[in-house]
């Protein structure tokens, strides 16, 4: 009867139930139903021990960072010094956008942030220069995945929690991911800009005004070498390296760059307070979740299925694609690594799959879900900032999330893309 908790769940997950009580109440019903009130109790008290784990404080610093660097004016740096580079190209403000989630990646990890600070300011810029809204809020949304594969990255934290992997070796597999996925992106805007001609940003700039802008960017592009060279140099712990981002974020809002003011800084705590608050409960009832998980040994049941239908690794890789891109539709990325990670992972390692590279497969993937309809996160919060239906900016982000999908079964079919910096700098075999 314990097994019946995984339907409950997608039902009260359908009716509209958050997914913080969905996960918490459907197997806490179950497990009342079937007499077994001591596993209720252990249930709620893992909710608690799920997110009282010293790793797991990089996610509210990493929050703290983005949060500090977006209010003190960091981003509008990022995207002069993008459009500086990229601009005078056709479509230049796509590619602009493109550009500034793959290096806003480095400062904050965050789609919903990315979605947040650079839809507020590029999505006006874009229709002022002719592009339709549903356009801009779909190409906003589709680049802002590029957040949590690029380090850092909150999801990967969590894998590297929940798994017992390295949090370096993950962050490093995702850099050459993270890249393709921009650069796919960019790619299907060339294709669309040539066929509708697009508009040009601004002219091209001289190597002066490039070498200008880039000044200008410096102390905000430095985060991320501080966050990986500090990991990668064992000076301190990913954790500590997401507090050191956050003090580096305030000192140059403070007294380098002098866009923040002490008045600022309460309400900047509370949003970060409020959006780690949000994935931490998740991250809670996740694990307190899994405990139901393994009590009904849904993981020996579910291994036996996907062996049963193949024990062709790579034919076994292409339907986990299919399965883990269907579940990113409707679960977040966080739960839903916490609740398949332990399922899932164990069976690819022993068919020879390496466990870093099976990481990035479905941290990717499940991060292309975040823009999936039809519950897609940062669909949501791409409708919210430019007032755009979902429904029309669904339509209009399909393209993108084709290229997106193409370069998921390319990283899953080709180790090398994720493994080789990880190989190169030690941290893998």
């Amino acid at each position: 009867m314990l097994i019946w908790f995984l339907p409950l769940f997608l039902i009260l997950l359908m009716i509209g139930l958050p997914v913080f009580f969905a996960l918490l109440a459907a197997p806490g019903l179950v497990l009342w139903l079937n007499g077994q009130e001591r596993d209720v109790a252990l249930l709620y008290r893992n909710a608690y021990n799920g997110m009282d784990s010293f790793p797991l404080m990089a996610i509210p610093f990493f929050m703290l960072a983005g949060e500090l660097m977006n209010r003190g004016g960091i981003t509008e740096r990022l995207v002069e010094f993008s459009q500086a580079l990229m601009g005078h190209l056709r479509g230049g403000l796509a590619h602009v956008n493109i550009l500034s989630s793959m290096l806003f990646a480095g400062l904050s990890g965050s789609a919903v942030a990315d979605t947040s600070a650079l839809g507020s300011m590029l999505i006006p810029a874009m229709e002022k220069q002719g592009y339709t809204r549903r356009f801009s809020a779909a190409i906003t949304a589709a680049s802002s995945v590029i957040g949590p594969i690029i380090p850092p990255s909150g999801i990967m934290i969590i894998y590297a929690y929940v798994m017992g992997e390295s949090v370096a070796a993950l962050f490093l597999a995702g850099i050459l991911p993270g890249v393709m996925v921009g650069l796919s992106l960019m790619l299907m805007v060339k294709v669309m800009a040539d066929r509708y001609d697009f508009p040009i940003a601004s002219r091209k700039t001289s190597w002066r005004e490039r070498g200008q802008a880039s000044l200008r960017a410096f102390f905000p592009l430095m985060t991320p070498v501080i966050i990986m060279g500090g990991i990668l140099g064992g000076v301190f712990t990913p954790t500590e390296a997401a507090a050191v981002a956050a003090a580096y974020g305030l000192m140059i809002g403070l007294f380098v760059m002098r866009t923040l003011t002490l008045r600022d800084i309460p309400g900047i705590l509370q949003r970060a307070a409020a959006m780690s608050a949000v994935v931490l409960l998740l991250v809670g009832a996740a694990m307190a979740f899994k405990t139901v998980v393994s009590l009904s040994h849904a993981p020996e049941i579910l291994a036996e299925m996907i062996l049963g239908l193949s024990e062709n690794p790579l034919i076994l890789l292409f339907l986990i694609n299919l399965l883990l891109f269907g579940i990113g539709m409707f679960l977040d990325a966080g739960p839903a690594i916490i609740i398949l990670g332990p399922v899932l992972g164990p069976i690819f390692t022993q068919m020879g799959v390496d466990p870093i590279h099976f990481a990035i497969i479905m941290s990717v993937n499940l991060t292309v879900g975040l823009i999936t309809p039809p519950m897609g996160l940062v669909l949501f919060v791409a409708s919210s900032v430019s007032g755009e239906r979902i429904s029309t900016i669904s339509r209009a982000i399909l393209p993108f999330l084709l290229m997106e999908i193409a370069v998921i079964f390319l990283i899953t079919y080709v180790p090398a893309i994720s493994m080789t910096v990880p190989r190169l700098t030690g941290f893998a075999d």
